[in-house]
């Protein structure tokens, strides 16, 4: 639903990213607008994913379009602004979001829903050298150099993923996929490919039970992956990893897939985070250290209720989320 254009701006209500919770959000909004708020959603994606269909897109399952919101309609829906732009810093005591060149954006109250990325600051080599799942938009980038490098290249191809977590091993899982169906459909043979996975613990999937691990390490065996258990990446390099057992591993790309961190601006801006720089907020999603301020998804760190930074745990934020917005 469009504000009316003559209405007056009583509260500026300002959202950083486009996650599930905020697109949830913007709906309800849309549905039931409150008079003389002004709605703002600051993203640097126009497409932002849904990440339940993000494996299906990446094995050929479902389109571009089948797995991603467009913003764009969404905002017009809520009557709200959009800015195409990536959030850089906050200016905590004068309400101001900094965005690069672009003028501050001023809010009276802030949500903030823009997601984990891996972590590279433990292995040297790692940010320059491999290919992170997130941020969604660069992987796919990087995704698609790798196919159409496997379909070029003439010899062996080996691709390695770090991390066995959930993220690990459904992007191995459907990245082989529709690698063997690209090579299949290019009449080329698929045991050019090689995958590995490198596992920090003994098992794959760590934080589920025993059977499903035994499931999945079954599925990875049959699907001719290799896996090596209760090991550490301690340096990257273009085409090599360097392993703590003192071995090295060749692998023409590498996907990096490890536990979740944040941007380092949050804390840099002021707001209490956590020991890995997430958002601490409180059962409410607002921020433990400034009530206007609120976090939702992987980004917040609920102190009194802690979960994995997973989208099962991510995506039921937003109903918490958008009757304390209210």
């Amino acid at each position: 639903m469009q504000k009316p254009k003559n209405s007056t701006v009583i509260k500026d209500l300002v959202l950083i990213g486009g996650g599930h919770s905020h697109v949830a959000v913007l709906k309800r909004f849309g549905m039931k607008p409150i008079a003389g708020l002004q709605i703002t959603l600051i993203s640097r994606d126009v497409h932002t994913p849904y990440s339940g269909m993000l494996p299906g897109y990446i094995a050929g399952h479902y389109s571009f379009d089948e797995s991603h919101i467009d913003l764009q309609p969404l905002a017009r829906f809520a009557g709200a602004r959009l800015f195409h732009v990536r959030a850089s810093a906050l200016d905590l005591e004068n309400k101001y979001v900094l965005c690069g060149d672009r003028p501050p954006v001023h809010y009276d109250v802030l949500s903030i829903n823009t997601g984990s990325t891996p972590s590279f600051t433990e292995v040297p080599g790692s940010r320059e050298h491999t290919l992170g799942v997130k941020p969604i938009h660069r992987f796919l980038r990087g995704w698609d150099a790798i196919m159409d490098e496997v379909l070029t290249r003439k010899g062996d191809y080996q691709i390695a993923v770090v991390g066995a977590g959930a993220g690990g091993v459904e992007v191995a899982l459907s990245t082989q996929f529709h690698l063997h169906k690209l090579l299949h459909q290019q009449g080329l043979p698929v045991d050019k490919l090689r995958f590995h996975i490198i596992c920090s613990n003994g098992t794959v999937l760590p934080t589920h039970n025993p059977s499903v691990q035994h499931r999945f390490m079954r599925i990875l065996t049959e699907r001719q992956i290799t896996i090596h258990k209760a090991c550490m990446v301690m340096e990257a390099d273009a085409h090599t990893l360097q392993l703590d057992s003192g071995n090295s591993l060749h692998a023409d790309a590498t996907i990096w897939a490890t536990h979740a961190s944040a941007p380092t601006w949050y804390r840099e801006s002021g707001l209490a985070v956590d020991e890995r720089g997430f958002i601490q907020v409180n059962s409410s999603l607002q921020s433990v250290s400034h009530g206007d301020v609120f976090a939702a998804g992987d980004i917040a760190a609920v102190t009194d209720y802690p979960r994995p930074k997973a989208v099962v745990f991510a995506v039921r934020h937003w109903k918490p989320l958008h009757r304390n917005l209210r």
